[in-house]
């Protein structure tokens, strides 16, 4: 029977400082203490797994020891100057006073005795209380070493009385490197892109990379090829992401979902697809510059396939791919159907719209915008008419000097707006002049107190809202009421009434003009005003009550207010004879006071909520839900 087969990771373990990959930080800082016999009575080696730590242990208690390279480093706890103990299955009080007993004992031959605890942080606090006092003071030939990866668990009392060193991740092109002196001492044939596929599964652990170079020697046998490595670690090739990757450029939806399913048919992990396709766009954003190359673990071929291929992109584009894998590894966890999520992914990829093509856009809308500000025009914020106040023209009849398309958004330069639809036309730098019969005013005036005046605005056509000021509605209302009163004079002359009854009522009109009517917007804008005459004519709390109140609403001489309480309401409604007299000191005019309790609505959620408020905002605006159905999630980035 052959001899019985040790693994790489047991079998390539190092014996000396200078074997150890990438940690010289802490090698050459542990030879120079020896050098100049300055060494510490307990070491911490904290770091994560597979970067040398327990190793390094053990080739300090060797070389401090004088033991021979033939011995074996398992081997070493079988001496009786060096003493290795799992913490793990060793972490009771029992077990640390069993090590205090131990360690009067000194060594049988050379100067220390080492005692190497592997995993320490899974000591207990009781049994860290008892190593306490032999740490602190412990005998001239007696040194401990804890190993972990988990330092923060360790209390701080037994970190105040260590020298801690911090091991690091090892580089990708350190651990190739390492394997392919491994491989050619084992005579295995391997190519570099393979070796980049371990070390990269590896996550800078070396030991690590030496159990995966096991199996895939297990799998391929000496002669390893890429495609066979792939397979027997069950790992998204880069073929596979380059090809996806010129689906997103050609905007090829039918091969990009072809791609997905045959991902999903050979085995692949969802999560993982994404983890490599997120480090894949990551690689070609560092590519687009010849100075980030370094920082693509890669071989050096496939770092010049990066740099080709990242020229299809902008770094806004990257970006945001980047972003949307990103963002999707977090989704797949809590889906229900990880595939409908992964293709919609790939989907949401493959259809974003590039930054040329956004940045095209806002070249349009900037331009639109100023030569709209050019002719004295503003495009409008919100569904509605903009402009100057409606001016006569050579007919007569009162046109709006600027105004802008209510509903539709932005115009291009072909005359249509930028969605595709038709927009206004412009006549002699101003939109066409609204006809007069599409825009329909109807005034009505009760005949008792002007605070019950109520004037109502009827608009048709495929204006949202008609080019009327105040100042037109009060001559209109005005006009109404001249030509009211001269019927009335011409039919009181008619039924025998004096000449000089009818001069009287014209005159009693001249001295008594009509009151322009009362908005809600005029209210709150003097609102401030009322609220410092309350201060001066009201106790403290009325005043606080009416500034936590607002107008919400004015019909026919009554003010409704919303109140934040029961309490507030109660005291404005016994005050409200004083309220009215304050308010009627600033706007003139007596108002009828209605108070109503402040409710939650959603319109106080979506204004709480900042994600609720854009939805809200996609329903009330088509403009920006086309935006939003266009560029797709990566909007939120």
């Amino acid at each position: 029977m052959s001899e019985q087969y040790r693994a790489l990771t047991r079998k390539y373990r190092p014996v000396n400082f200078e074997d150890i990959v990438s940690q010289e930080h802490v090698s050459s800082t542990l030879k120079n203490a020896i050098e100049q016999n300055r060494l510490a009575h307990a070491y911490l080696f904290c770091g994560p797994r597979g970067v040398g730590k327990t190793t390094m242990a053990r080739v300090l208690a060797r070389t401090i020891n004088e033991v021979d390279a033939d011995v074996d480093g398992e081997a070493l706890s079988n001496t009786l100057n060096i003493v290795e103990i799992d913490a793990a299955s060793n972490n009771g009080v029992d077990d640390v006073r069993a090590l205090r007993e131990r360690v009067r004992i000194p060594p049988q031959n050379g100067r220390y005795k080492v005692y190497i605890i592997d995993e320490v942080h899974m000591l207990s606090k009781a049994a860290f209380n008892a190593l306490l006092k032999t740490l602190e003071e412990p005998p001239a030939h007696a040194i401990f070493i804890f190993a972990t990866t988990e330092p923060h668990k360790v209390l701080p009392t037994i970190l105040s009385r260590c020298q801690r060193f911090d091991f690091r991740r090892i580089k990708v092109d350190e651990i190739v490197d390492r394997l392919k002196n491994i491989a050619a001492a084992e005579q295995i044939s391997i190519d570099e892109e393979s070796l980049h596929v371990v070390a990269r599964k590896a996550d800078g652990a070396l030991r690590d990379a030496l159990g995966i170079l096991d199996q895939v020697i297990a799998f391929c046998g000496t002669d390893i090829r890429h495609e066979d490595v792939l397979k027997a670690l069950n790992v998204v090739g880069a073929g596979i992401l380059f090809d996806l990757t010129r689906s997103i450029v050609e905007h090829d939806s039918t091969t990009g979902m072809q791609l997905v399913d045959r991902v999903l048919l050979d085995g692949h992990d969802i999560q993982e697809f994404l983890i490599g396709l997120t480090e894949h766009f990551r690689n070609l954003y560092f590519a687009r510059e010849a100075d980030n190359l370094s920082l693509i673990e890669a071989s050096a071929e496939m770092k010049a396939r990066y740099r080709e291929v990242s020229s299809s992109f902008s770094e806004d584009d990257l970006m945001r791919l980047l972003h949307i894998t990103n963002e999707a590894q977090y989704k797949i966890r809590e889906a229900h159907q990880p595939r409908i999520q992964l293709e919609v992914t790939v989907l949401k990829l493959i259809r974003m719209e590039r930054t040329a093509g956004l940045a095209e856009l806002m070249r349009e809308i900037r331009t639109l915008q100023s030569a709209l500000e050019g002719n004295g025009t503003t495009m409008p914020a919100k569904s509605g008419v903009s402009g100057d106040s409606g001016k006569s023209d050579d007919s007569g009849a009162k046109t709006s000097a600027a105004t802008a398309p209510a509903t539709g958004p932005a115009t291009g330069s072909d005359g249509n707006n930028l969605f595709g639809a038709p927009s206004i036309k412009r006549t002699h730098n101003r939109l066409s002049a609204v006809p007069r019969d599409e825009v329909t005013i109807t005034a009505r005036q009760s005949q008792g107190d002007h605070d019950d005046d109520e004037t109502g605005i009827a608009v048709s056509g495929n204006l949202a809202l008609a080019a009327k000021t105040k100042t037109d509605l009060h001559e209109t209302t005005a006009e109404q009421t001249d030509s009211e009163s001269d019927k009335k004079a011409v039919s009181g002359t008619e039924t025998g009434q004096p000449e000089s009854h009818i001069h009287t009522k014209a005159a009693g009109k001249t001295a008594h003009p009509v009151e322009s009517e009362l908005f809600l917007h005029d209210v709150k804008k003097t609102w401030d005003q009322y609220l410092e005459v309350v201060k001066t004519k009201s106790t403290p709390t009325v005043f606080f009550a009416m500034q936590n109140t607002e107008p919400v609403d004015l019909r026919k001489g009554e003010l409704t207010l919303r109140c934040p309480d029961m309490f507030a309401m109660n005291l404005i409604q016994e005050n409200r004879i004083v309220m009215q007299d304050c308010l009627k000191n600033v706007l003139h005019r007596k108002l009828r006071f209605h108070c109503e309790l402040r409710q939650t609505t959603a319109n106080d959620k979506v204004a709480a909520d900042p994600y609720a408020k854009f939805i809200q905002l996609q329903q009330n605006d088509p403009r920006i839900k086309t935006i939003v159905d266009l560029f797709g999630a990566e909007l939120e980035y």
